[in-house]
């Protein structure tokens, strides 16, 4: 049976630390709410903004996939492995936490405030080695087209992750139509609408809400305002 979740921008939990300006579509730390636990094997949607020269310090992590995705600016990533990577706007980074890790996240500049989605997706394996993974998309390949950035296949064109997930980046233009077709039966899509306005399977979306889809092999859309979406497709039983 076909069922839509929606989750507008406004009702998203909000914590404002100074450094860090944060919105969960999901319980996390202080918003907790038992309606919004998780869609399926999403656990984690944050939409973080974190101030120059600030950012998440070392802290632990274990059986969770964690995918970072820069919206605008850039982060500095250590861990415990050794690992030094920065992140920027074009990046996607995934972490699979495993049978543990520990790492820090900070804004790369000192001038400039950086926004990101921060994801998390329960594993389907546990106890794995930690593994990382970081691979720079070029924009031009999701223009009026779906860009697969994560998927459990492991290619040098996308970044792996421990679960039948994929996350599908779209930017389309006003007026386009098009389909997403579920890549695995019995899988859901969470439709993230990071800026424009469009239309799925009915549901109107405005900038930053979100729907929860399941029980379809394929989603309509229709673009009202030029778009980039992010298609966040898991697992609904795991």
């Amino acid at each position: 049976m076909a069922t839509i979740i929606l989750h507008e921008a406004g009702t998203r939990g909000h914590a404002n630390h100074g450094w860090l300006d944060s919105h969960h579509t999901f319980s996390f730390a202080g918003y907790q709410n038992a309606e919004r636990i998780h869609f399926g094997a999403l656990r984690v949607m944050n939409d973080d903004i974190v101030k120059a020269g600030t950012g998440f310090g070392k802290h632990p992590h274990d059986n969770m996939e964690i995918v970072s995705i820069p919206l605008k600016g850039a982060l500095e990533h250590r861990d415990t492995t050794g690992r030094h990577a920065i992140i920027r706007s074009g990046d996607v980074q995934i972490m699979s936490a495993g049978s543990g890790i520990a790492h820090s996240e900070m804004n790369a500049s000192k001038s400039e405030d950086v926004n990101f989605l921060q994801i998390w997706v329960f594993p389907k394996l546990r106890d794995i080695a930690p593994r990382y993974g970081q691979l720079t998309f070029d924009a031009a390949g999701r223009v009026n087209n779906w860009q697969v950035v994560v998927s459990p296949e492991e290619t040098p064109e996308r970044l792996w992750i421990n679960q039948d997930a994929w996350f599908v980046l779209g930017d389309w233009d006003k007026g386009r139509e098009t389909t997403y077709s579920i890549h695995k039966k019995g899988n859901g899509v969470y439709v993230f609408n990071i800026s424009g306005g469009v239309t799925v399977n009915g549901q109107l979306l405005k900038a930053r809400d979100g729907a929860g889809i399941s029980g379809v092999e394929e989603i309509a859309i229709q673009v009202q305002e030029k778009a980039q979406l992010l298609m966040i497709e898991v697992p609904m039983k795991f």
